[in-house]
């Protein structure tokens, strides 16, 4: 009986996880392709994820809004009106971001640039332009650390006050505050640091594989991802280090313009 039970289990396995491979086929994350259920809010590390069970629909991710919303947190906007809050990841300045934003200019559309560190010292003028012309720059982190592994409030702190120093001498303002974990991977306990320094948390709604430089999309293979899953509500995440996206914005922000969206600034979240 024992040896049948056993045999029987050793013929299970490999059906189970081929059962778990489809499933995780059948989601979508971004930007660390790392896949998570939509459960409540994890006490540990997690990254964020999402996933599209109806097109042209909100996203169900690792979180509700109502969840979130406890910690000051966000990945969807107004979802009863037809708007997109355009969300950019800035790593460095690699020739594109100028034409991000005279796209937007064009378009009348606000945007927020999560910047890191080194963006700001190697391209003062640009995060100027960016506050000058009315973006949000937000925060993104000194270094670009895995914020869901520093527990120490302290620390945490560190990585967020030394990005706002740096604006603050680039730009002459104090840095907006919001605040994206970088990679997407965070925990309750980040989400309380963040809300506890008078940060709001902003994950996004909609993103797709843009940021790695040396293989980029298509537009096709852009426009696929970003025309039939965008949604009442949406915070678009793009990576400003991406030709793609600098190549096909204008185009993009007028097919959404087409479809009845409008934009709006992450100033015009609603209250949850």
């Amino acid at each position: 009986m024992r040896r049948l039970l056993r045999d029987s289990l050793l013929l299970l396995l490999p059906c189970l996880f081929l059962a778990g491979a489809l499933y995780v086929q059948g989601r979508v994350t971004a930007p660390s392709e790392a896949v998570s259920s939509p459960a409540a809010i994890p006490a540990s590390a997690a990254n964020w994820g999402l996933s599209f069970p109806n097109e042209g629909q909100s996203p169900v991710g690792n979180a509700t809004v109502e969840e979130l919303a406890q910690y000051d947190a966000y990945y969807l906007g107004d979802t009863s009106k037809k708007v997109i809050y355009l969300t950019f990841d800035c790593g460095y300045e690699n020739g594109y971001t100028g034409s991000i934003l005279d796209t937007l200019k064009k378009h009348n559309a606000p945007a927020a640039f999560f910047v890191v560190g080194n963006m700001i010292e190697s391209a003062p003028d640009i995060i100027r332009r960016m506050a000058a012309e009315g973006h949000i720059v937000g925060n993104h982190t000194c270094h670009h650390p895995d914020m869901s592994a520093i527990s120490d409030q302290a620390a945490f702190q560190k990585e967020l006050d030394g990005l706002a120093v740096l604006y603050k001498e680039a730009v002459g303002q104090d840095l907006p505050m919001y605040y994206r974990p970088p990679q997407g991977k965070y925990s309750v306990e980040n989400l309380k640091q963040a809300q506890a320094l008078g940060y709001k948390t902003i994950f996004w709604s909609l993103a797709y594989v843009d940021w790695y430089v040396d293989n980029q999309p298509t537009a096709e293979q852009a426009y696929s991802k970003l025309l039939p899953r965008i949604h009442d509500g949406a915070i678009v995440l793009l990576h400003s280090t991406s030709k793609t996206n600098a190549d096909i914005l204008d185009d993009l922000l007028t097919k959404w313009e087409g479809m009845g969206y409008t934009f709006a600034s992450l100033d015009e979240l609603p209250e949850v």
